[in-house]
């Protein structure tokens, strides 16, 4: 599907094929965002007990919930901010935000310090994230969107993973700082200068596709809903997406239970930082490479049954990780 366009300007067309270059150097830029995540996974719990001398839980996991509320609120306004301004800014306000991330926690004197970088990563986050996945599904169009999304998820947290396993490596040769967060400066100034340089924007194929598809329940009426409603239908009023809202929070809260607490408590069993940083980052590399498969899958067969599956098999590791007692388990 194309559209006619300008001299200056390239013929948008929807499509994996037709878009191959942009989609695959998005899923490079999203591999790094995901890395300036990553860099904390193994490393920041142990910081937190080590370094700052936070033996209370609550007080070393502070930062989760900064990153966690700032994510939470900049990923709502991220869809609104690219439909209005583009997402290409968007995405290049996100990775701005992202630079300092690293060098306030290498310079950090107090732990104030470590919550403000993870603010900052919050909002870095909830912008680049959420950019890179609209911009996917933009180029993608109606028919791939499974695919797109599994491929953008995949190579986000294989390099959640891989930043992971390289950040305890380096801790356990260099220390916990600078070294580990020297990574995710060089991740932030890359990102930052793919996405200045070489991502183009994505809106006119959003624009096409709207222009080109008639929505049975509206009758063909211009205009959509209000943020407001769109809120409501996600929260509480449609019922099929709201379980889906739902089944992310808890997936989310999970995931920052992982992040937070794992590490701390492999610690407290005595691993070295090499096996930590294993176990960090074995997680989320199955979690990256699993989507490869369930995004296209969910095209051909479905959102609901991968869900379901997906949140039953969380509970069982869940209970795994209480009653293990070794590293292998």
């Amino acid at each position: 599907m194309t559209t006619p366009t300008s001299a200056t300007t390239p013929m948008v067309r929807l499509g994996l094929r037709a878009n191959l270059a942009q989609f695959s150097l998005l899923v490079a830029v999203n591999a790094l965002v995901g890395g300036l995540l990553g860099q904390e996974r193994t490393v920041l719990p142990l910081l937190a007990e080590r370094a700052f001398h936070l033996t209370v839980y609550t007080a070393a996991l502070t930062y989760i919930l900064a990153f966690g509320a700032t994510k939470a609120a900049t990923n709502f306004f991220a869809g609104t901010l690219a439909d209005r301004y583009g997402r290409k800014p968007v995405l290049l306000a996100g990775w701005l935000i992202g630079v300092p991330v690293p060098l306030l926690i290498i310079w950090g004197p107090s732990w104030g310090w470590i919550v403000a970088a993870n603010v900052l990563l919050g909002v870095n986050q909830g912008l680049a994230w959420s950019t890179t996945v609209i911009m996917k599904i933009d180029l993608a169009g109606p028919s791939r969107r499974g695919l797109a999304m599994g491929l953008n998820e995949a190579a986000g947290y294989l390099a959640v993973a891989g930043t992971a396993l390289a950040t305890g490596a380096l801790a356990a040769r260099y220390g916990l700082r600078p070294a580990p967060f020297l990574l995710g400066l060089a991740y932030a100034g890359l990102g930052l200068g793919l996405s200045s340089v070489f991502i183009r924007e994505t809106r006119g194929h959003a624009r096409l596709e709207a222009a080109t598809h008639h929505h049975a329940n509206d009758g063909g009426r211009s205009g959509g809903l209000r943020t407001g409603q769109v809120a409501a239908l996600v929260s509480w009023r449609e019922p099929a997406l709201a379980s889906a809202s739902q089944a992310g929070m808890v997936n989310n809260l999970n995931d920052g239970l992982a992040w937070g607490l794992f590490p701390l408590l492999f610690a407290t069993a005595g691993l070295p930082l090499t096996q930590i940083g294993e176990l960090a980052a074995l997680y989320p590399a199955v979690w990256g490479l699993a989507q490869v498969a369930f995004g296209p899958a969910s095209d051909r067969y479905g959102r609901k049954p991968f869900i379901v599956a997906g949140m039953l098999t969380q509970a069982v590791a869940l209970a795994g990780f209480a009653t293990a007692a070794s590293f292998a388990a």
